[in-house]
């Protein structure tokens, strides 16, 4: 069933995806930039922070450590796999979905415009690109140092690299580029939710099965999740040089009328 969204989810954006330039009139990628200016790199870190991508799962985090809740639901999830079935299919299903974000993300950026020439086109993805990897590759830095440094064992005692959890960093800084990504496409505002609810539920899915398959309590892959959506948010916002809050033409055909108007992603 999961691949068949992504399917339908690439055909949709391969679909909408045909104009050569954003509404801006600029391509995607266009404006990257190594210097994005204080101005923009502060907005973006606001944005970051505030964002309940950010603060939602940090505030869960620290809510299971109440009453040792964080021991106690690894403890249920890992026995009774409710979701996955077993800790082999949970450890399996964990990298396939975090494969799936990061599917999704190439997807996407290859489908927004960037340009009406081969050459300015070529060039604009490798810039956005860029920031991609620069990106999901600060998100892993950081978890590995932080890793090294909490020393936290794992719930099943295989090593001493629990906290947060690599699989969920990964998946949802896709995630959270692949969301992004979204609001650059003409999509309608329903199909836009609604496609980018089901992106951080594959990486909440990741973050899941790796509680089930007994690598990591609730409380990794909450902080985990934390802190590769305020990386990757500020990364893009700051580095990819695009407008905050796009505004996308959109008509509505009626049997007596038609509305013009611009709806804008926030």
């Amino acid at each position: 069933m999961a691949m068949r969204r992504w399917i339908l989810l690439g055909v949709l954006s391969l679909t909408l995806g045909g104009c050569a330039t954003l509404p801006n009139g600029r391509g995607w990628g266009e404006d990257a930039t190594l210097v994005p200016g204080w101005s923009r790199v502060g907005h973006a870190l606001q944005s970051a922070g505030r964002s309940p991508g950010t603060w939602a799962p940090l505030a869960g985090a620290l809510l299971v450590q109440i009453d040792h809740a964080d021991e106690r639901l690894s403890d249920w999830a890992s026995e009774h796999t409710p979701v996955f079935g077993s800790q082999q299919t949970a450890d399996a299903r964990s990298t396939d979905l975090a494969n799936g974000c990061q599917n999704l993300y190439y997807l996407t950026a290859l489908t927004l415009p960037s340009g009406k020439q081969p050459a300015s086109w070529a060039g604009n993805k490798i810039k956005g690109l860029a920031v991609g990897y620069v990106a999901s590759e600060a998100v892993s830095v950081a978890t590995d140092w932080i890793k090294d440094e909490t020393d936290r064992q794992r719930p099943d005692g295989r090593d001493r690299k629990s906290f947060p959890s690599g699989h969920t960093s990964r998946a949802t800084s896709f995630a959270t580029l692949t969301a992004r990504n979204l609001d650059y496409l003409p999509l309608p505002s329903r199909t836009s939710i609604i496609s980018k609810t089901g992106v951080y539920s594959l990486a909440a899915a990741a973050a899941w099965a790796r509680v089930e398959a007994k690598r990591h309590y609730p409380s990794d892959v909450l902080a985990g999740a934390a802190l590769s959506h305020f990386l990757s948010l500020f990364i893009y916002d700051s580095f990819l040089g695009l407008d905050s809050a796009p505004l996308v033409p959109s008509v509505t055909v009626m049997r007596d009328e038609v509305h013009l108007g611009l709806t804008c992603s926030f």
